[in-house]
């Protein structure tokens, strides 16, 4: 039996993405704009992919200024024929696809009994539909190649039912998140390709801090301090190297699991 431990490359090596190509939607802007600086500082190439296109050149435009190789795509990833176009797009540009990051979405606070099926369906359409259809896209992809990871963002709230706010429909859909990627786990573990999430909590971002400035933000705060061990909101730069131990070597043996970077919420 060979000794793993002697032969494998150093561990600080199987963390590095170089000569890896990813691609990261929703990336423009909060948890996505991380994952991308993550990634790309990690050593890999990276697609940021927005439906607002400039949103996406603004943080491509950071990563080159880091030295990091980088493009920006404009893609409404609810929309099949423009993710088929997106990944055609990044195949095409650098060869391949290796990483896959699905992490556009939406929230949505609205009581159960008075939500109108639109916007049910609205969430739906994002949150978990769109995940199907790149995580397909990027599959067809990797599966030729023999290996990838895809990486799907999901939440907490795909576990657990946060208080005070009334969010059924987002709930829904990233416990939906949750047991998608385990199934597509399951299906393509024996050909190469790992499917894991990242599951996180309440997570400091601009749209967030806009939130809080409001009444109702201000309302909920305080209840999402006390049920929160660490007593603070996530960070999105602490949600990096999640997203980097996924897309490694390092992680090769993981497949189908959900990494809740919560600060404890969900231990409750």
């Amino acid at each position: 039996m060979s000794d793993s431990v002697l032969s494998a490359p150093p561990i600080l090596d199987r963390f590095r993405l170089e000569g890896r190509v990813a691609l990261v939607t929703g990336a423009g802007q909060g948890i996505g704009r991380g994952y991308a600086h993550g990634l790309g500082e990690a050593g890999a190439r990276v697609a940021v992919v927005d439906l607002v296109l400039r949103r996406a050149e603004t943080v491509a435009q950071e990563l080159v200024q880091k030295g990091i190789d980088a493009i920006a795509l404009q893609s409404d990833v609810t929309d099949e024929s423009q993710v088929a176009q997106m990944v055609a797009q990044v195949v095409d540009h650098w060869g391949g696809l290796t990483i896959g990051v699905n992490n556009a979405g939406m929230g949505l606070w609205m009581d159960g009994e008075t939500m109108p099926l639109a916007d049910w369906r609205r969430v739906m359409a994002l949150n978990l539909d769109a995940v199907f259809l790149c995580a397909q896209a990027e599959a067809r992809v990797m599966l030729a190649a023999g290996y990838g990871k895809i990486i799907n963002t999901a939440s907490m709230s795909g576990s657990i039912v946060n208080t005070p706010q009334n969010q059924a429909a987002y709930n829904a859909s990233k416990a939906g998140v949750i047991h998608l990627t385990k199934s597509l786990a399951a299906e393509w573990a024996t050909r190469g390709v790992r499917v894991n999430c990242i599951s996180p909590g309440y997570t400091r971002t601009a749209l967030v801090d806009d939130l809080l400035a409001t009444p109702e933000g201000q309302a909920v705060m305080p209840r999402w301090m006390e049920l929160t061990p660490t007593g603070r909101m996530v960070e999105v730069a602490e949600l990096q190297g999640a997203v980097v131990y996924l897309a490694a070597p390092a992680s090769d043996a993981m497949t189908g699991h959900d990494l809740v970077v919560d600060g404890g919420y969900s231990l409750w």
